[in-house]
């Protein structure tokens, strides 16, 4: 079954209906992913352009880290963040199992500092519990940051842009416009 999202309103493009998995409980630690339509095929087919891959073992071990990274509090799986990180994945347009990795640790790294960032407004353990939690959080947010710009390096290069957008030239002075290099190349 995929989710069909509202028609956005503010003419920006609309957004494609999103892969999604039901769960069914195996063990305390694990749980079946199986496709909410029943069109099993089809359902996995969608599942690797979402990630990425031509690999199911890909598929199914991602499943899994999503899985383990998607834990309640109180130690069951939740279908709901399972599928906000496959939704997020499936956003982040993966081209392949290297950027697939890396949208799926940005949306449990993501994922993990919003359930820690809760836990510091809820009052309990004292200032050195809300402390130690918001230090935590902030890392979380940090390593997402950092996760996001290597996303932007991996697909883009590592090459910076300047863009300049005034100059500002003294009585006299001489102004280059264009590509300025070394002589020869060196």
């Amino acid at each position: 079954m995929t989710e069909t999202l509202p028609q956005p309103t503010n003419g920006l493009k609309s957004p494609k209906s999103r892969t999604r998995v039901k769960l069914r409980r195996v063990n305390a630690d694990l749980s079946k992913p199986y496709p909410p339509d029943g069109d099993q095929q089809r359902w996995w087919d969608r599942l690797k352009a979402a990630l990425g891959t031509t690999s199911s073992d890909f598929v199914n071990a991602t499943l899994i880290q999503i899985q383990n990274a998607s834990r309640l509090p109180s130690g069951g799986i939740s279908e709901t963040s399972v599928n906000a990180v496959l939704a997020f994945v499936e956003a982040a347009e993966p081209t392949n199992e290297m950027e697939a990795a890396l949208a799926i640790q940005m949306a449990c790294t993501h994922a993990v500092a919003m359930a820690v960032l809760a836990r510091v407004g809820g009052g309990h353990g004292g200032d050195r519990h809300v402390a130690m939690m918001a230090a935590a959080g902030a890392r979380l947010l940090k390593a997402f940051a950092t996760s996001v710009e290597a996303m932007r390096r991996l697909r883009n290069g590592s090459a910076q842009y300047m863009r300049i957008e005034h100059v500002h030239l003294e009585p006299g002075a001489q102004a280059v416009i264009g590509n300025v290099g070394k002589p020869n190349g060196s």
